[in-house]
């Protein structure tokens, strides 16, 4: 993400939406956990204020937010100030990669993916939680995106755009999720997670290594 960052000044709406969006939230949380392999030495990826980190039980993460990082580090997160197309950290150094929400705000998807894939052990998974462009949700974002102080920016992307940059960037072995088959006003429980995509508008990719 270049220029100014609204996840800077906009903290504390960006923290809002979490409370305003609590079903949503713990829908596309149980979609994630169930991509994790758990016990396994993971980092997040534009971890943000740690809403999804800490509950998953990762303990590291990279941000480009000065006040994304120090919401996150009050929530016991350690964070490396930086961007997903130059991470620092040693090659095959982490299990699994984390991205939630964040594909949509990175400069350049391509080295990101390659810089994950760098990062990772042989074996390792890259798994990223998104809106799909096609979707109820993505549609709809994208129609406002000139009206939102965080996704004026954005690109959205669709499975399969994702899909072709993964396999370009050397991952194999993909497997899918999904959840949110409601508009987000509308969902008043948690949704279920089901298996593939193409109906949820929040789908979660796992390639491995």
């Amino acid at each position: 993400m270049t220029g100014q960052n609204p996840f800077d000044e906009y903290s504390a709406r960006y923290e809002d939406w979490f409370e305003r969006n609590e079903f949503a939230f713990e829908s596309e949380l149980q979609a994630v956990k169930a991509q994790l392999p758990p016990g396994k030495n993971g980092i997040e990826i534009g971890v943000g204020s740690g809403r999804f980190a800490v509950p998953l039980g990762i303990k590291i993460g990279v941000d480009p937010s000065r006040e994304m990082g120090r919401i996150a580090r009050k929530r016991g997160i350690k964070v490396v100030r930086g961007v997903a197309e130059n991470l620092d950290f040693d090659d095959s150094q982490f299990d699994f990669a984390l991205m939630v929400t964040t594909i949509c705000f990175v400069d350049d998807i391509e080295i990101s993916f390659k810089e994950a894939y760098r990062i990772l052990r042989n074996g390792g998974s890259l798994i990223i939680g998104f809106i799909d462009r096609d979707s109820v949700v993505g549609k709809l974002y994208k129609r406002r995106k000139a009206e939102s102080l965080f996704y004026r920016t954005a690109i959205f992307y669709t499975v399969d755009e994702l899909v072709y940059g993964l396999k370009r960037a050397g991952f194999k072995k993909f497997s899918f999720n999904q959840t949110l088959f409601h508009e987000l006003p509308l969902i008043k429980s948690v949704e279920p997670v089901k298996e593939g995509y193409g109906v949820g508008s929040f789908v979660v990719i796992n390639a491995e290594k």
